[in-house]
């Protein structure tokens, strides 16, 4: 598919009224998405750009199996100049196989490395698990490449902050859309196409506008089978081979992954697992968003936790797969090196048997895998790095 004929574009204002936001109920229902929220108002100096698939596109699971696909597209907003992202709306046409999405905002320097991908690719986008699949371009945002800018998942919606911030897009720069299609309840057969749409809100900022990065926080998942479940895939090694071949050895090798970037020597198996990170610069906390998958129960990241400057940045006591948003902190939190942000995500096996999609599934030792019958672990914080 050419880049040039991706995504449709329309630049236009909008008086859309205000939406309240649901509160989480921890029901853990099945997974049927639900519709996004209508947009808020404009503010001064900002303008809606409206994208939208020129054509439908029918996921279909990948080779190795499974019920899971991840889909890329390109998005060409059509800068001509400096912008800031405020605000970002994913709105997917079919919510019933939309699991998550992920939005990536690619500068200049790497264009020609996603164009060529695409290129090479027939049909609507491509196949992408772990980012946006184009070697090279996954990398941290102050170096050439894909900087992570804009998550949703059913429940989302656009989220403002009041502080004058947001994803800097330099002139010329695409976005590519990562789409997570989930086909569980059609047991990995077609289940109708998807049309999704886009809306950004950009404002040509100020001097004083501080640039957003998203840093996403993760912990290693180990939940065991439950006491009363047996079977080949409640081997811990066997679960990890089963990731690898549905979504590669590269989403397969996360689990241990994980384990050395939390400086954990083996696997703890348990319902609790948590993990530390070091700040590594200067920097202001505007906002978390807490991430599993449907054996998910609670999340929470801690500021340097046990210590007499402790302090809860993100708590989700009743995580609902179907109620996932942005959470803004209540004022902006200033951290640095000599901090720590401690993520702690607890799962529970017994769910397995009461949803529909996992119930028919066989029992398996969970651990980190891009697939809904997987699990994740993952406070996605939005900052600011500031010099000092």
């Amino acid at each position: 598919m050419a880049l040039a004929t991706a995504f449709a574009v329309v630049a236009c204002g909008s008086d859309a009224g205000n939406s309240a936001a649901p509160a989480a109920t921890g029901s853990h229902s099945a997974h049927a998405g639900g519709p996004s929220a209508p947009p808020q108002p404009l503010r001064a100096g900002e303008r809606f750009v409206e994208l939208k698939m020129p054509e439908a596109y029918t996921p279909a699971p990948p080779e190795g199996g499974g019920t899971d696909e991840y889909r890329c597209q390109v998005i060409d907003p059509g800068l001509t100049k400096a912008a800031f992202l405020t605000g970002t709306q994913v709105m997917p046409e079919n919510v019933a196989i939309a699991h998550h999405a992920i939005v990536y905002a690619v500068p200049p320097r790497g264009v020609a490395l996603v164009r060529e991908h695409d290129a090479k690719t027939p049909g609507l986008g491509w196949q992408c698990f772990s980012g946006t699949d184009v070697k090279g371009a996954d990398v941290e945002e102050d170096e050439p490449g894909a900087a992570w800018v804009d998550t949703w998942a059913p429940g989302a919606a656009e989220t403002l902050f009041t502080q004058d911030v947001g994803h800097k897009l330099e002139p010329g720069s695409l976005l590519v859309l990562q789409m997570h299609y989930n086909l569980l309840a059609t047991d990995g057969k077609p289940a109708g196409s998807d049309r999704t749409a886009v809306r950004l809100r950009l404002t040509d900022g100020t001097p004083q506008t501080r640039e957003l990065v998203t840093w996403p926080l993760d912990a290693p998942t180990d939940l065991p089978c439950a006491a009363d479940e047996s079977g080949p895939l409640c081997d811990r090694a066997a679960s990890i081979a089963d990731v690898a071949k549905r979504f590669g050895p590269e989403v397969g090798g996360t689990a241990d992954e994980q384990l050395e970037e939390c400086g954990q020597s083996a696997p703890k198996p348990g319902d609790t697992q948590t993990c530390d990170h070091p700040v590594p610069a200067p920097m202001t906390l505007f906002a978390g968003f807490g991430h599993m998958h449907m054996l998910g129960r609670a999340i929470k990241v801690e500021l340097n936790p046990g210590t007499p400057k402790a302090k809860v940045v993100l708590d989700v006591p009743q995580f609902d797969f179907d109620n996932q948003r942005l959470v803004k902190l209540p004022s902006p939190v200033e951290i640095g090196p000599g901090d720590t942000l401690r993520v702690t995500c607890t799962h529970d096996a017994g769910l397995r048997k009461l949803l529909p999609q996992l119930s028919k599934l066989p029992p398996r030792y969970v651990v980190w895998g891009d697939g809904t019958s997987d699990e994740m672990c993952a406070g996605i914080m939005t900052v600011s790095h500031r010099k000092s």
